[in-house]
């Protein structure tokens, strides 16, 4: 996907005016980039596709349009200040480096996004629960699962970005007869996939 190509699915997708919004947003992350590291270097080249797409399609597996994200280690902010950004509803984004947090705030409070909050902890000390939850290649999935448990619900989506799932991880992780796990294809690199976890209805607890 070429950032041509990349800029145009946002237009086409969420309209003229969001798709400038984000565009300031990665003008940000360019400029702090030279301050601090929140994207890799080479990347910056292709910032639209690698981080912006990458981070907007997870909005194409959210279940009801509608409900409260919470982002884990939001780093730079993908996905959370994309999704923040392309939606309306609550985003909290939580990230444990202080630097980091700064930057997101000042995000925030520059393009106006009065819904979204940022938290400078770790998850464990979220309060509140969730619709939607997502976290970009943070720790494992089994840990990132007990660790933020306390914020989801019986309904809640979690949205995982990772790398390539081997076989033998998804079928560890389908072990856990309390959860659905499936895996959906990134647009971004054919080798990254999405792992998306559902509570499974028929043992909700």
């Amino acid at each position: 996907m070429t950032e041509d190509d990349a800029r145009a699915l946002f237009v086409d997708r969420f309209g003229e005016t969001k798709t400038a919004q984000v565009a300031t947003f990665l003008d940000l992350v360019r400029e702090e980039n030279e301050l601090q590291n929140l994207i890799s270097p080479a990347s910056v080249a292709s910032i639209w596709a690698r981080h912006g797409v990458d981070s907007a399609q997870l909005l194409f597996h959210v279940k009801h349009s509608g409900g409260s994200w919470l982002d884990i280690g939001t780093g730079g902010g993908f996905p959370g200040m994309v999704v923040a950004i392309l939606r309306d509803d609550p985003v909290t984004m939580v990230e444990p480096r202080k630097k980091r947090a700064a930057f997101l705030q000042a995000c925030v409070e520059r393009l106006e996004l009065h819904h979204a909050t940022v938290s400078a902890a770790k998850v464990e000390g979220i309060e509140g629960r969730f619709a939607i939850i997502s976290a970009r290649a943070v720790a494992s999935v089994e840990k990132l699962l007990q660790a933020a448990e306390h914020c989801a619900t019986p309904a809640t989506r979690w949205i995982l970005p990772r790398g390539r799932i081997e076989a033998e991880e998804l079928a560890r992780l389908q072990r856990d007869r309390t959860r659905v796990f499936h895996v959906e294809h990134s647009l971004t690199d054919p080798q990254s996939s999405i792992l998306i976890v559902d509570r499974n209805q028929g043992r909700a607890r």
